[in-house]
């Protein structure tokens, strides 16, 4: 689905089921809205940033629809956002050598340049903003 975003350009966005294979679907979406916007070169990153999102939010959400909204912040930025309906707010871990979980976010703020959770009514969106120039 295209909706307007704060900039004028459409802003792309899709529900999603739950589970780890949406991650794929969410990759999916991003490149398209990226190819819309001829910005491709943003690919690698938002394909992890918008991965290590959707992994959280499977991992870590209550019911089983997501919604992953990819959109122009403005002429230098892309945002991609994941929306669920729990609550309970993300924060950075600070795992030890040996975890093997507990990573995301840190790798969602290497790869952006910034990130943010905004809790809503009904739940939260945690989002992450990729600048266009790097």
């Amino acid at each position: 689905m295209t909706e307007p975003s704060a900039t004028g350009v459409p802003a792309y966005s899709e529900s999603m089921v739950r589970e780890r294979e949406s991650a794929k679907s969410a990759r999916r979406l991003v490149s398209s809205a990226l190819r819309v916007w001829d910005l491709e070169d943003l690919e690698d990153a938002a394909w992890v940033v918008v991965s290590e999102l959707v992994s959280n939010t499977v991992k870590h959400a209550r019911l089983d629809v997501i919604r992953v909204v990819v959109s122009r912040v403005g002429p230098q930025r892309v945002r991609i956002a994941v929306t669920d309906r729990s609550h309970d707010l993300p924060a950075m871990r600070h795992p030890g050598t040996n975890d093997v979980n507990g990573r995301g976010l840190a790798i969602v703020a290497a790869m952006s340049e910034k990130w943010g959770v905004d809790p809503l009514r009904w739940g939260k969106r945690v989002w992450a903003e990729l600048d266009v120039s790097s």
